[in-house]
């Protein structure tokens, strides 16, 4: 079998102490820290084990992560650790929704690390964007934008969208644009609220509609 270790560094606390003057964030916990969440930091999955416990994951996020409903995130080529963030939150309750909450229920933490460790083994998914507003987003996740003090996506997220496993800055390249742009929307909003310090509630509520819907576009054709 074929086993995936990760490990959460000094690196990756330094990262996320730095994030919030540098760029946009991963989704971390603002929450007080649930029990579930307390576990060992480094954490082996079994991605063969993995595969076989996705089958119920398929109907939303397609048989090897890559979702073919727009709404839903693709899953494939994301980092091990931030997918087992997400699903330990999902499971405290410190990331809310309903239908992920009802998912992770009966899993512990052995079957979510070999989840995490399934999905960052699949090939990632290759998108393509549109030419409206194709411009706007590509400078927003370049360079940010600095008369409202809004930081470069690719500062965190790197230039080609890849992330950052050991800070878990989620990959974007690729996602669709439907699923970031709600993702922004809830952000600003408030409704989602899993991010360390506001980092991305601090970001998405100084972007417009306009704006976050150009950098949804540019992020799924970027990889």
């Amino acid at each position: 079998m074929r086993k995936s270790l990760f490990y959460v560094s000094v690196g990756a606390v330094l990262a996320t102490l730095c994030y919030v003057k540098t760029g946009l964030a991963s989704e971390a916990d603002s929450k007080p820290v649930a029990p579930v969440e307390l576990k060992a930091t480094i954490a082996t999955g079994d991605a063969a084990a993995g595969k076989a416990a996705s089958a119920v994951c398929a109907g939303c996020h397609g048989v090897d992560g890559v979702s073919a409903i727009p709404a839903n995130p693709n899953l494939a080529g994301q980092g091990a650790p931030y997918l087992l963030k997400q699903l330990m939150e999902f499971k405290s309750g410190v990331r809310n929704n309903a239908i992920m909450a009802g998912m992770v229920a009966n899993l512990d933490q052995a079957a979510m690390e070999n989840l995490a460790a399934y999905y960052a083994e699949q090939a990632p998914a290759q998108g393509t964007s549109t030419d409206n507003n194709l411009k706007l987003g590509r400078d927003i996740y370049r360079g940010g934008i600095t008369s409202i003090g809004v930081p470069a996506c690719a500062s965190c997220h790197g230039p080609a969208g890849a992330g950052n496993d050991a800070a878990k800055f989620p990959r974007l390249a690729g996602q669709h644009a439907d699923y970031t742009m709600s993702t922004l929307s809830h952000f600003r909003s408030g409704e989602r609220e899993n991010d360390v310090n506001k980092m991305m509630r601090s970001v998405a509520e100084r972007l417009s509609d306009t704006e976050i819907a150009a950098l949804a576009n540019y992020i799924q054709g970027l990889y």
